[in-house]
């Protein structure tokens, strides 16, 4: 049965985000949206709510039918609420009066540690405030939910919570889900809905089974577009031969012929549609200047340890060697960060031994964390090229716009620009960075899948040796050559991440 209907639904702001969208969201329907950042995914969930209105078409839902919207951002003013009051609050004062139970129950369901219950968000990781977005929307029971980006800021475990839980919601209830987490897609839905200008195609499929449609389906209309386009220019070439013949010999019945063949002509190329051609968010592309040595990095059971000098693990004797791609693995709070960081300042030593680590002098380090640390809110873009690079303002304009940021944001502070916007910036600063060693701190975060895949590629084409660290299970299995997991107080290397993932999942 149908609970909400979409017909003809399109949304004009600069450009097109979508239109003549078309969606039937029927019971038991877990629905995958997948568009590049900025492309519309949020605008359309908030169509479905009824808090912005569309530019053209029209949404009918169920009598009755109650929604549960998890937006990307906490709500201003939710920060300094405890957990347990953000997930109340959601309540009308009367159910809070009289069914406050049902935010202990959405808790319980969730798995909230008692001890975080009574703690506020601001004091709580991203991972955390996530969850409680999450418990809010889920509280007040409604019949359908709708999640906007609902991993972000999650590690392995949280995911695997997210999903255990997605799987224990009841059989019925439609959820809608925004998403760049192609492994957590692939995990919860069933149905792939990719949002697109023109027309977005819809797959009674999860999300890596739906891509490969979709590919095929481009380039089949690819294959047909050339088709045509080539009929078309047979015809007008036969057209120009006959006409050169009438004229020659002044026949009517050739001009005639000439006229019903450009008129075929044109009937196809006006009937002819060319193969979807996504507009980039913007290149990525990383450098790799190489070297001749082939060990970069040595680790001589080196001690990582808390800022306190609580002792974490010892990594024992590993070697980092040239083409290495390696990823490192651990549950949160294993030390992951924190030998990041001692890596990062052994290569910055120039050579000397630090902590149990020594880089060889050759070393020329591209690092990036998570949180973007390393660009000043305050700088613009243009600022951020042109005072850490020789590269003038008229080359540092051009490769910004390449990177997906126009004249008009490149003069914007950074802390202005999206997530998306400022990991291509960070990316960028990479690139020109020039570097034979990659130090990634959950690179993936903010980047859409258009900007995972290009990653994969740079990182694995260029044959870039990197260690990083990720919780995006796609990109570990797409990059990674080597495995190293934190367990017991040691690290260790293994010959795949599954079992790790495994663990993960258990340990929710």
């Amino acid at each position: 049965m149908s609970l909400l209907n979409i017909r003809a639904l399109g949304v004009t702001l600069s450009t097109d985000l979508f239109s003549n969208l078309n969606l039937s969201i029927a019971a038991g329907d877990r629905i995958g949206l997948v568009a590049a950042n900025g492309r519309g995914k949020s605008t359309l969930l908030k169509c479905i709510t009824g808090d912005f209105e569309p530019t053209t078409g029209e949404i009918t839902r169920a009598r009755g039918l109650t929604i549960g919207h998890m937006e990307q951002n906490l709500p201003a003013g939710l920060e300094t609420l405890t957990f347990r009051e953000a997930v109340l609050g959601a309540l009308s004062p009367e159910q809070q009066e009289s069914e406050g139970w049902r935010a202990d129950v959405t808790l319980e369901e969730l798995e909230v540690p008692e001890a975080l219950r009574e703690r506020r968000l601001d004091a709580l990781s991203g991972g955390w405030q996530r969850i409680a977005l999450v418990a809010r929307v889920r509280v007040g029971e409604p019949d359908m939910l709708l999640l906007d980006e609902p991993t972000n800021h999650l590690d392995l475990s949280k995911i695997a919570l997210l999903e255990t839980w997605l799987a224990t919601l009841p059989r019925d209830m439609p959820v809608v889900i925004s998403s760049h987490d192609r492994a957590f897609l692939d995990a919860v839905t069933n149905r792939t809905l990719f949002l697109r200008p023109e027309r977005s195609p819809l797959f009674a499929l999860p999300y890596s089974e739906a891509r490969a449609a979709l590919d095929e389906m481009d380039a089949a209309e690819g294959r047909r577009y050339e088709r045509d386009m080539k009929t078309a220019q047979q015809l007008r070439q036969q057209a120009a031969k006959l006409n050169n013949i009438g004229i020659n010999s002044g026949s009517d019945l050739l001009v005639v012929k000439t006229k019903q063949l450009k008129q075929r002509a044109e009937k196809i190329e006006d009937a002819a549609k060319p193969a979807h051609l996504e507009r980039s968010a913007g290149a990525i592309r990383l450098a790799n200047r190489g070297t001749h040595a082939k060990v970069l990095l040595t680790l001589e059971d080196a001690e990582v340890k808390t800022p306190d000098g609580t002792p974490l693990f010892r990594t024992g004797q590993k070697f980092i060697c040239q083409g290495d791609r390696i990823v490192l693995l651990g549950l949160n709070g294993a030390g992951k960060t924190r030998l990041v960081g001692q890596l990062r300042r052994a290569i910055e030593a120039a050579g000397a031994s630090l902590q149990g680590i020594k880089a060889t002098p050759s070393l020329v380090l591209g690092y990036g964390d998570q949180a973007l640390s390393d660009l000043a809110d305050t700088e613009t873009p243009h600022g951020t090229i042109i005072h850490r690079f020789d590269v003038g303002d008229q080359r540092a304009r051009s490769l910004l716009a390449g990177a997906g940021l126009s004249i008009e944001m490149q003069g914007r502070p950074v802390g202005q620009l999206s997530g998306g916007q400022k990991a291509r910036l960070g990316m960028l600063v990479l690139r020109l960075t020039n570097p034979n060693f990659y130090l990634l701190d959950e690179p993936t975060n903010h980047l859409d899948i258009e900007g995972q895949e290009a990653l994969e590629r740079e990182l694995t084409g260029s044959e870039a040796s990197c260690l990083f660290v990720s919780h995006d299970r796609a990109f570990v299995r797409a990059v990674a050559n080597r495995f190293w997991v934190i367990e017991r107080r040691r690290l260790v290397e293994v010959d795949g991440p599954e079992d790790f993932f495994a663990e993960a999942a258990l340990s929710a």
